[in-house]
């Protein structure tokens, strides 16, 4: 497998006979169809011969050989995470990241990357169901329970289903922008970002109904920005003492509301450096964070990247 442009980043799925066919379709959905920009990815299915999905029945482009040939290897889940994964699969799993490959996990593909060493030592996580037993089978691997997906750089993994549409998204947005990762979203109707440290699930979700007090605020919060909030402030607006919202916000959210409210603001600074020439100072300003020197804490902290290098990276050159 081959690059058929130097800057098209390589895909593999790599695919075994029981895979669950949700994460397998998403992925395909994600990178193997036409993106919302050119060049897409370069992507491909590789396998050990035909695969067996239930009914259905799938041939992969190429062997699990190709995998170290690889920028980014995708390992969906499978149903049976009593059995061990395949030593061929985890082998090729393990070649590709020592060659240099990013290896993201979906769902319970995590006992694959754990089988395959690469979760020594590291966070990582799976869908909740199965959390338990891959801290109990694996325990070098520290399990987070409580999170949709975990970016160790060129090791992620991700919860279960709804969650590997998350980590797929963080992925785009990772190689291309925040503004790409955003169209994508909306062709494909889902939300266009969830932090990664989000809640799985939540017991208490906001109902559907105007009455609940994060019905508003947040819509409310989120045209407001710019303003230098506090959590008195929040609760003031949503008339709620801070330890009433506070409790909101986690069963809605699962995170905090400053938390909350920092990543959002870094998501307004993402799409300004993209999609506009606003000086850092003036971006810091339209975000809420102040000072350029907070901008930058909170961007490169967030991101791993300042975010002067962030707009030379995503900002679209000017065609001729």
């Amino acid at each position: 497998m081959t690059r058929t442009l130097s800057d098209m980043p390589t895909v593999a799925l790599a695919a075994t006979d029981g895979m669950l066919h949700f994460e397998l379709a998403l992925a395909h959905e994600v990178f193997g169809t036409a993106g919302v920009v050119e060049p897409w990815y370069d992507f491909a299915v590789c396998g050990e011969g035909p695969v067996r999905l239930g009914r259905f029945h799938l041939v992969p482009d190429h062997g699990l050989d190709q995998l170290v040939h690889t920028d980014l290897v995708i390992v969906p889940g499978w149903t049976d995470v009593d059995v061990e994964p395949p030593a061929a699969l985890v082998e090729a799993v393990r070649a590709a990241h020592a060659a240099g490959a990013r290896v993201a996990s979906l769902c319970t593909g995590a006992f694959v990357l754990a089988a395959a060493g690469l979760l020594d030592g590291r966070r990582a996580t799976t869908h909740w169901a199965h959390t338990t037993e891959l801290a109990a089978r694996y325990p070098r691997v520290q399990v987070d329970p409580d999170v949709l997906y975990v970016d160790n750089g060129t090791v992620l993994t991700s919860a279960g289903k709804a969650a590997a549409m998350d980590l797929c998204l963080h992925l785009v947005r990772s190689d291309y922008g925040s503004a790409v990762a955003n169209t994508l979203a909306r062709r494909l109707v889902v939300p266009p970002h969830r932090a990664g440290g989000q809640a799985q699930f939540v017991t208490t979700p906001v109902p559907a109904s105007d009455t609940h007090p994060l019905t508003a605020l947040l819509p409310w919060i989120t045209e407001h920005l710019d303003h230098p909030f506090t959590v008195e402030d929040l609760a003031r607006q949503a008339n709620l003492s801070t330890r009433t919202l506070t409790r909101h916000f986690h069963a809605a959210t699962g995170t905090t509301p400053l938390q909350w409210l920092l990543t959002h603001r870094v998501r307004l600074a993402q799409h300004l450096l993209e999609t506009t020439d606003k000086t850092i100072e003036s971006i810091a300003a339209a975000t809420g964070l102040g000072t350029p020197t907070t901008l930058r804490r909170h961007f490169t902290r967030t991101l791993g990247i300042p975010p002067d290098t962030y707009r030379r990276t995503f900002r679209p050159r000017p065609t001729a």
